[in-house]
């Protein structure tokens, strides 16, 4: 998304992190950390959850106390599986 809420379009390669690929496209994706400890980076996966590698058992962690539906990950720590495909994300 960009900062307006339009769509924007990457190629991404196997083991690419959300957030670095949302950086590079001066994506709205708020973060502090980048460590997976304070949960800022928190994106809801509207399309293409499957398209991520499975989280981390900190992530998970991490998600639980956030209190997350399942179909959240944290951008800082997402990352993309070798597979052909859309994701969509929301922030906030």
């Amino acid at each position: 998304m960009t900062p307006s809420g339009g769509r924007q379009v990457v190629e991404a390669a196997s083991g690419d992190r959300v957030m670095d690929l949302a950086d590079d496209l001066d994506a709205p994706i708020a973060f502090s950390c980048r460590s997976a400890s304070c949960g800022i980076c928190r994106v809801r996966v509207e399309e293409g959850l499957r398209l991520l590698q499975p989280p981390s058992e900190h992530e998970c962690e991490v998600l639980e106390a956030l209190g997350s539906s399942g179909v959240e990950r944290l951008a800082c720590q997402a990352k993309i599986r070798a597979a052909t495909g859309i994701i969509r994300l929301r922030t906030g």
